[in-house]
């Protein structure tokens, strides 16, 4: 797998990840007629839920900041 693949947001795929690099260690061959296709497919589905929580979770924080900064607005016009 690509290095970068291998970050702590991508923890719940490292078994599928060795599994896939397990697959593609059998050869050329192998790869070439698919029997690697359905664990590459489990990768790109484990990488993608893994996206989405972390894209949840920057859209919830990001949202936090603008009410705070909302709210920090609305109390300077109240104040002037």
């Amino acid at each position: 797998m690509h290095p970068h693949l291998h970050t702590k947001d991508n923890i719940a795929c490292e078994e599928v990840m060795t599994a896939l690099e397990e697959c593609h260690a059998r050869g050329f061959l192998w790869k070439s007629l698919g029997m690697c296709s359905n664990i590459k497919h489990d990768v790109n589905m484990c990488l993608r839920a893994e996206r989405l929580k972390r894209t949840a979770a920057n859209r919830e924080i990001a949202k936090a900041k603008r009410e705070k900064i909302q709210r920090a607005w609305a109390e300077i016009d109240e104040n002037s």
